[in-house]
């Protein structure tokens, strides 16, 4: 009986060794082969070119089988190549003359899809199809296509809710751009609003918003980022403390004198002899805080400017109304380079002050230049304010150092006069916004054709009177002030609602995108 069990045992053994190697030589005298994509989704930029390539293992010749490349379903075909070349019919019309197959290494196993130009609606899943007699394989891979678009730019819109409302766009991004606000310190802050639509091309616009009410955040930055390829760009807006909503002074001599009715009526309630003297305590409290609130309060004046004859160059022409300037014709435009002596430009400067001259508060007013019909290389502007004890004859160079804080126009580029670079803006200005603050030491201007800022200078200390100032050079040139009553007449092109926006300092050479925001 032990003998006989131990045949079966040996016959069983025998026959599954037999079989395996019978299965295994079948399985490769056969052409079996697997196909094979990418691990990892291919990511491209929006309007390049990319490959989607596959291969199969082990390596054959694929010259004489099908290869096809389709979306979801099999007819979707993004390319086909068959007998040994490319099967256009079969082809989506999307794909047509955007795809093409690289078979550099065709007889090696490898090959790709090329396609060109890449767009919104390539994003997405992909199969490669290979087929040899009545065996084939399917590898599925994956492409993302990212769009970084334009921004973030990010502008104030105006105080809200005892804050500042800060506005972040951007445009042409896919997919989603991630969104964040920080802080200078790198600390986040969450948006108050995030809004994003589509557009017909697939790629998103977004707007999110956030109300700055903390003073000392006067340094906030927008970022957006791709959530695929992690590139972002960022944009940084500097807020001006003095742009910051301010408690009225008028509410906390009404909280005053609400506290001291209230000791008021108490004081009658049970001390009815005092009452004539909390009366007259009641009445001299109320006027000390009203003096105090006028003595805190500031407000920016929109200043009726006009030109002081007296202090014009000989070569200026001043209008009857005092609100233009212009040069006479045929006035040399420089000197002798004999007498320069070492000036760093050789060139007079014909300037004329404002008659309206300021030692305390914010003050405001436009000017419009005209550069002629041919603004040639000897055309030049600037407009500002200068101490009224400069000293304006001969040569000299328009900067602080000389007590005068301009933006001025020469050789086709505005910029700041001390600064060898110009400043970096999207269009030259026509209308100019002057803006002054005398106590905190601010002189801003302001493109008024688009509200957007063009240079400031801050953090200075002001000793004596301040007065407007102008010069100009080169035929046609002329200067034209805007304010008051004379704005619609002598500034076609301002609004009545006159605006700025936030600043930046004058040596910050990169652009920023401004919109309005009403002074405090």
């Amino acid at each position: 009986g032990k003998c006989h069990t131990g045949s079966l045992i040996f016959f069983s053994l025998w026959l599954q060794i037999h079989s395996w190697l019978f299965i295994h030589s079948f399985i490769h005298s056969t052409d079996s082969f697997l196909v094979i994509g990418p691990s990892k989704p291919i990511v491209a930029m929006l309007g390049t070119d990319t490959v989607l390539p596959c291969r199969v293992s082990p390596p054959l010749n694929l010259e004489s089988m099908e290869l096809r490349w389709f979306r979801s379903q099999f007819s979707e075909a993004v390319y086909v190549y068959r007998n040994g070349m490319e099967q256009a019919g079969e082809q989506l019309v999307d794909f047509k003359g955007r795809a093409e197959l690289v078979k550099d290494y065709i007889t090696e196993g490898r090959v790709a899809v090329r396609i060109y130009s890449l767009r919104i609606s390539d994003n997405g899943m992909y199969k490669c199809f290979f087929k040899k007699d009545s065996d084939f394989e399917v590898a599925t891979l994956e492409l993302k296509v990212i769009g970084l678009g334009s921004g973030p730019h990010v502008f104030m819109v105006g105080p809200e809710d005892k804050g500042i409302r800060l506005t972040c766009r951007g445009k042409g991004w896919f997919p989603q751009p991630e969104v964040q606000w920080t802080d200078a310190r790198g600390e986040k802050i969450p948006s108050l609003s995030e809004d994003e639509t589509q557009d017909d091309d697939g790629l998103f616009q977004i707007e999110a918003s956030l109300i700055v009410r903390d003073s000392s955040k006067t340094e906030v930055s927008c970022s957006m980022k791709n959530p695929f390829f992690g590139q972002g760009q960022v944009e940084t807006i500097s807020i001006p403390e003095s742009f910051f909503p301010r408690t009225s002074p008028w509410k906390i001599a009404f909280a005053g004198t609400f506290l001291i009715l209230g000791v008021f009526v108490v004081a009658v309630m049970f001390l009815a002899w005092k009452q004539q003297q909390e009366k007259r305590r009641v009445w001299e409290v109320q006027k000390e805080k009203k003096e105090e609130s006028k003595a805190k309060g500031k407000t920016v004046t929109q200043t009726a400017i006009t030109l002081d004859p007296d202090s014009a160059h000989p070569n200026l022409i001043l209008s009857e109304n005092r609100k233009q300037v212009s040069l006479m014709e045929n006035v040399p435009q420089n000197c002798d380079a004999s007498v320069c002596q070492g000036q760093e430009e050789c060139e007079a400067v014909f300037s004329v002050l404002g008659r309206n001259c300021f030692n305390t508060g914010r003050h405001y007013w436009e000017v419009q230049v005209n550069m002629g019909t041919v603004a040639g290389p000897v055309n030049k502007w600037a407009v500002g304010v200068c101490s009224n004890t400069v000293r304006r004859e001969g040569l000299f160079v328009e900067g602080p150092e000389k007590n005068i804080w301009v933006v001025a126009y020469e050789k086709g580029e505005v910029r700041f006069p001390t600064s060898p670079e110009s400043l970096s803006l999207k269009q030259h200005p026509q209308r100019i916004g002057v803006f002054l603050d005398w106590e905190d030491g601010d002189v801003s201007f302001y493109n008024m054709a688009d509200g957007s800022h063009i240079c400031s200078f801050t953090g200075l200390t002001f000793y004596e009177t301040l007065c407007p100032y102008f010069s100009l050079r080169g035929t046609g040139t002329s200067v034209t002030i805007c304010s008051g009553l004379d704005y619609t007449e002598n500034c076609p092109d301002s609004s009545p609602n006159t605006s700025v926006t936030h600043l930046r300092s004058c040596d910050t050479g990169a652009p920023q995108e401004a919109k309005p925001l009403l002074l405090p």
